[in-house]
């Protein structure tokens, strides 16, 4: 038996899981400032993929340095959540709400 396609699967569910709470705190705590640690992190998980050979190892880093730039646009669509009421808004960042 092959398990290297689950185990990329359950790798995949469990990082897109991590990275909603990681938008959520970095919005919260950082505002839209933080999406260039997102852009760099993708890039370097992405590279990285690249240059690795295992092939488990590889197609997870690929999908997190995916995860990583989707969380950019994440993180600009959780401040108009904030903006929205949904979520909390940080009080030591109010004026950055206005």
């Amino acid at each position: 038996m092959n398990f290297v396609g689950i185990i990329i699967a359950v790798t995949t569910f469990l990082v897109i899981g991590l990275f909603h709470p990681i938008v959520i705190k970095g919005e919260y705590y950082f505002g839209t400032r933080c999406w260039w640690w997102f852009l760099i992190l993708g890039i370097v998980f992405i590279v990285g993929s690249l240059f690795v050979e295992n092939e488990i190892l590889s197609p997870v880093l690929g999908v997190v340095g995916c995860s990583c730039l989707w969380s950019i646009l994440e993180i600009f669509e959780q401040r108009q959540r904030v903006l929205k009421g949904w979520f909390p808004m940080n009080p030591k960042r109010k004026h950055e709400y206005e």
